[in-house]
C-alpha cells in the first residue's frame, strides 16, 4: 500500500508540473499577442509610404482569449495610400472608400435663385392654340404662374420649331406680373437630340425671367406615324432624363410631364427613376378637385397637377389647361441674358393655316379689313375695302379667311367677300358664303341655303371648336350652340370644301363648324 501511495504522489507532482508549464505557455502567448498588436499599430501609424495590410491586425484583435480577457481593437488611421492599395482588383473597393462632395438632393432638381417654398400655387399652361391672349385680363383672375409652350420638334421632319406665340406670351405674362415657366414638346429619338432640344430651349428663353420649371412633354409615341414609335420605355425615359439633365445644367429647374396612366406603376415611363431626381407634372382629368391643396392619390409623388383641359379664364377665348403646383417661389428670377430684347407681337394666324398666294383682289361689294382673322370682340375693323379698290391677297385659309395687304398694311377679310375679277360690278346681294345658290338647307336650319358633299365619319376637335346653328361666323343669327373638345366626338355628315365648313350631328342636333378645327377619328 505504501508503494502505491508513493506512486500516486509522484503522479500528482508530474500533473502539477504540467499544469504550471501550460499556464506559463499561455501567459507567454498572451504577451506575444498583445505585443503583436502593438507592433502592427505602430507600423500603421508610423509608415506613410507603404501599403497598409489592415486585415492582419483585425484578425488578431478579434480573437477573444478563453479566460474572458478582451483586447481593444485599434483602428488604423485612414490614409489615401491605404485606400488605393486595398483590393485593387475589386472596382467597388475604391468607390466604397471614396468621400464624395456633400450634396443637398433638393439642389439637384431645383435651380432656383430666388428660393423655392412649399406654398400651393395656381396656374395655366398655354400655347399658340389659345390664340392671342389678353394677359391683363388673365392676371386679374388671380393665377400665379403660366407654363408657356416655347417650341416643339416637328414629328415628320424632326426640325425644331418655335411656338409662334411663345415670346409674345412670355413678354405679356411678365408685363402683367405672372411668373413664367416653359415647356417643350419633344419627339427626340436619341439622347443627343434631347440635349439639342434642351439647349435650344435654354437659348430661346434666355431673355425672359423663367422662374417656374422648364418641362419635357412627349406624347403620341404609340402612333405608328410618330418618330418615336419604335422606342422602348427605357429608350424614352433615358431621352427624357437627358433633356431634364441638360435643362438643369443650363440653370433651370427641370420638370417631367405625362399623363397619370402613363406614369402609374411605371407603365409607359420609368417614373420611379425620373421622379427620384426631377419634379413630376401629372395630367389627370375628371378627378375630385374640391381640395386642390392635396390632390388625388396617384400611386407616385407628383409636384404639379394639370387637373383639367377645359378651364375658362378671362382673356382667353379658348378652353385652357389649368394647373396647381405644390411649390412656389419667394421672388421672380432675373433673365439669364439681360441684353435688350425685341418687342414680340402676337401671331394672329396661330389658330389657322394659310396657304401662300399672290393675287390682286377687290371686294364683290364692300368688305371689312380686320387686324386679325376673327369677327369676335377681340378683332378690330381697320378699313373697309370697296368694289373697284384693290388689295394684294397673300394667303388663304380653309377657315374662310384671306390675308391681304392694303396700303402697305396686312389685314384679314372674309374670302367670300373678295373676287379676283377686278372688272366685276358691285354686287347688290349678300356674298355666296351666306346665300349660295345650291340645295335646300336641312329643315333644322331654315332661312339659308348651302351645298355640302355627303360624308359619314366620326370627328373630334383638334383642340376646341364651336358648333354653330349656321355655317357662318358673320351672321348675327349664327349662334354657338355647343363646344366640341379634343376627345369628344361627333358625326360629320357633310363637308363644304369651298368655304371650309362641316355639317355635324352632335347630341341629336345638326350643327356646323369650321373644318380646319376638326379631324377624323382613326
Amino acid at each position: 500500500m505504501n508503494n502505491g501511495h508513493r506512486g500516486r504522489g509522484r503522479r500528482r507532482r508530474r500533473l502539477r508540473r504540467r499544469r504550471q508549464l501550460m499556464m506559463a505557455a499561455c501567459c507567454l502567448g498572451l504577451v506575444v499577442l498583445v505585443l503583436g498588436t502593438v507592433l502592427i499599430v505602430k507600423k500603421v501609424k508610423g509608415t506613410d509610404d507603404e501599403p497598409v495590410e489592415v486585415a492582419a491586425e483585425v484578425d488578431v484583435a478579434n480573437e477573444e482569449p478563453e479566460d474572458g480577457t478582451t483586447i481593444e481593437v485599434v483602428e488604423p488611421e485612414a490614409t489615401e495610400e491605404a485606400t488605393e492599395g486595398t483590393d485593387a482588383e475589386d472596382p467597388g473597393a475604391s468607390t466604397q472608400s471614396e468621400q464624395g462632395a456633400s450634396v443637398n438632393v433638393e439642389d439637384i432638381v431645383n435651380a432656383s435663385n430666388v428660393g423655392e417654398n412649399s406654398n400651393t400655387t395656381y396656374g395655366i399652361d398655354v400655347s399658340k392654340f389659345q390664340g392671342t391672349i389678353d394677359w391683363a385680363k388673365v392676371a386679374s383672375s388671380g393665377i400665379n404662374f403660366a407654363m408657356i409652350r416655347v417650341g416643339y420638334r416637328d414629328s415628320t421632319t424632326g426640325e425644331i420649331k418655335p411656338d409662334t406665340n411663345a415670346k409674345y406670351n412670355m413678354q405679356e405674362a411678365e408685363k402683367n406680373g405672372i411668373k413664367i415657366g416653359a415647356y417643350f414638346f419633344s419627339t427626340a429619338v436619341t439622347k443627343d437630340e434631347a440635349i439639342e432640344e434642351a439647349d435650344w430651349v435654354a437659348s430661346y428663353v434666355a431673355q425672359y425671367p423663367i422662374t417656374y420649371p422648364v418641362g419635357y412633354n412627349c406624347e403620341g409615341f404609340e402612333n405608328s406615324t410618330s418618330r418615336q414609335y419604335n422606342l422602348t420605355k427605357d429608350d424614352r425615359s433615358n431621352i427624357a432624363v437627358a433633356f431634364l439633365g441638360e435643362v438643369y445644367n443650363k440653370g433651370y429647374t427641370p420638370i417631367f410631364y405625362a399623363s397619370k396612366n402613363e406614369m402609374a406603376s411605371d407603365a409607359k415611363w420609368n417614373t420611379s427613376t425620373i421622379g427620384a431626381k426631377y419634379k413630376i407634372w401629372m395630367a389627370w382629368y375628371n378627378q375630385d378637385s374640391s381640395n386642390l391643396t392635396t390632390g388625388p392619390s396617384a400611386g407616385f409623388k407628383y409636384d404639379m397637377w394639370q387637373y383639367t383641359n377645359q378651364g375658362t379664364i378671362p382673356g382667353i377665348t379658348k378652353k385652357v389647361d389649368v394647373d396647381v403646383a405644390y411649390f412656389g417661389y419667394n421672388g421672380t428670377e432675373t433673365a439669364k441674358d439681360t441684353s435688350e430684347r425685341a418687342t414680340a407681337s402676337a401671331d394672329v394666324e396661330a389658330l389657322m393655316k394659310f396657304t401662300e398666294v399672290n393675287e390682286t383682289v377687290t371686294a364683290k361689294s364692300k368688305t371689312n379689313l380686320r387686324d386679325k382673322p376673327s369677327q369676335g370682340s377681340d378683332s378690330k375693323v381697320m378699313v373697309t375695302l370697296e368694289n373697284g379698290q384693290t388689295a394684294t391677297r397673300t394667303g388663304t385659309s380653309t377657315s374662310g379667311w384671306s390675308r391681304v395687304v392694303y396700303n402697305g398694311a396686312t389685314y384679314y377679310a372674309v374670302s367670300s367677300y373678295l373676287t379676283t375679277d377686278l372688272s366685276a360690278p358691285a354686287q347688290t346681294t349678300a356674298p355666296a358664303e351666306q346665300a349660295p345658290a345650291a340645295e335646300e338647307a336641312p329643315a333644322q336650319a331654315p332661312g339659308f341655303k348651302t351645298k355640302f358633299t355627303d360624308v359619314n365619319e366620326t370627328v373630334t376637335a383638334k383642340e376646341v371648336v364651336n358648333l354653330r346653328s349656321k355655317p357662318s361666323v358673320t351672321d348675327a343669327d349664327s349662334q354657338v350652340v355647343a363646344t366640341l373638345s379634343a376627345g369628344q366626338t361627333a358625326i360629320r355628315t357633310g363637308i363644304n370644301n369651298e368655304y371650309g365648313w362641316s355639317r355635324v350631328e352632335y347630341n341629336g342636333q345638326v350643327l356646323y363648324c369650321v373644318s380646319s378645327y376638326i379631324k377624323v377619328v382613326e
